[in-house]
C-alpha cells in the first residue's frame, strides 16, 4: 500500500508522551500512530457490523408472532407466588 504524509499539530506534552512511549516499544511516533488508528478503525468496523447485526436480530424477533405486537403480559412473565416464597 503507498504512504503519504499526514500532518499532526500536537501539544508539547503529547509528543513528548508519545516519543516515550514509541522508544520503549522500539519504533517510531509514526509506526505507533499509524497502529493505533489502524486499531480504532477495526474497533470501528466490528462494532458497526455488530449493530447491523443486532437491529435485524431485533427486526427479525419483531416480526415474528402476531404482526410484531406484543402479545404477552407482564404478569405471564414472572410467577409473582414463586416471588413472595423468597
Amino acid at each position: 500500500m503507498a504512504k503519504r504524509n499526514l500532518t499532526l499539530q500536537l501539544d508539547e506534552e503529547v509528543i513528548a508522551q508519545a516519543k516515550v512511549i514509541a522508544a520503549r516499544q522500539g519504533t517510531s511516533v509514526s509506526a505507533l500512530l499509524a497502529q493505533q488508528v489502524r486499531e480504532i478503525a477495526a474497533d470501528f468496523a466490528r462494532y458497526e457490523a455488530a449493530k447491523v447485526q443486532a437491529l435485524q436480530l431485533m427486526a427479525d424477533a419483531a416480526g415474528r408472532g402476531s404482526g410484531g405486537r406484543i402479545t404477552w403480559r407482564r404478569e405471564d412473565l414472572y410467577d409473582r407466588d414463586e416471588a413472595r416464597v423468597r
